[in-house]
């Protein structure tokens, strides 16, 4: 699933490459992604975009006084082009699930894999307008997310730290991937508990999480959408790697599964050299 980083940078590619443009038209060619309908998608023909921004996981793309705004969820992604085929696609075929054309020929589509159809568009005069977008928590990498700001939200919290940190109500952008990574850059287990937290450990979880988000937006700053999810797998450190070696202690990393994810840890940095039990907690993933 494109987190925060990834998401970032896309839309930075999007803001070199859309601002200014006409759209010719925007076709929706999957039933399941569009989740609205007025205003319909035809009243951005013609229009120009002025501006692309980012919710934590959503893309804002800005045309005139209507914002396109998508969520690519588990399995959906952007995918570039300079030029489309004469012939239009047919609606319902393949991965194809919405194609947006500027007047000059170029433009993206929006894709998504497998059976399980949750990506997401929206055109709303407002963002707030959609539910998701209304109830996320402070951007972390925000100039006002400082440590202070942090330890505020984990207050009264009563809860593992990995859910905490996915809650996107707490915390926008964060997923499955980078709380893994944050966690083994904080070297706390994923099952510490929120309301067990010292002042220290707050210091230290806020320091893993502002560090491990610059530096993965770093790595994917002026990179084409394309290549966007090679870089974010070939930078993981713990996520995706069960069974390779840690690259800090050279210990084995474990997996934790659960119905429809899973989490990966090293034990040696982060849980005393313990494995934790595979259970499956639903409340972990909410």
């Amino acid at each position: 699933m494109p987190e925060l980083p990834e998401v970032e940078a896309l839309r930075v590619f999007l803001d070199d490459h859309l601002v200014g443009k006409e759209i010719a038209r925007v076709l929706p060619l999957a039933i399941s992604v569009l989740k609205t309908y007025d205003p319909p998608l035809s009243a951005l023909t013609g229009g120009t975009v002025t501006s692309v921004s980012r919710h934590g996981k959503f893309l804002d793309i800005q045309v005139g006084p209507l914002h396109l705004v998508t969520h690519l969820a588990r399995a959906g992604w952007l995918q570039w082009k300079d030029s489309f085929p004469a012939t239009p696609p047919r609606p319902g075929k393949g991965p194809l699930a919405l194609r947006t054309v500027l007047s000059g020929g170029d433009g993206f589509d929006l894709t998504e894999m497998g059976t399980t159809k949750r990506l997401a568009v929206h055109l709303v005069r407002d963002p707030a307008e959609i539910p998701g977008v209304a109830r996320l928590g402070p951007d972390p990498l925000a100039d006002s997310f400082d440590r202070d700001a942090f330890a505020a939200l984990l207050d009264g919290e009563r809860r593992q730290i990995k859910g905490a940190l996915r809650d996107q109500s707490l915390i926008a952008g964060i997923g499955n991937a980078y709380s893994d990574e944050i966690l083994h850059v904080a070297k706390m287990s994923p099952f510490k508990r929120t309301n067990s937290l010292g002042e220290d450990d707050i210091t230290q979880l806020y320091t893993a999480l502002r560090t491990t988000l610059e530096e993965a937006v770093a790595r994917s700053s002026g990179l084409a959408a394309g290549r966007l999810k090679a870089e974010k797998k070939s930078g993981m450190r713990v996520h995706g790697r069960a069974g390779a070696p840690c690259p800090v202690c050279g210990d084995t990393i474990l997996e934790v599964s659960f119905s429809d994810s899973s989490l990966q840890y090293c034990p040696t940095c982060q849980t005393g050299g313990k494995p934790l039990a595979d259970r499956r907690l639903s409340k972990l993933l909410k």
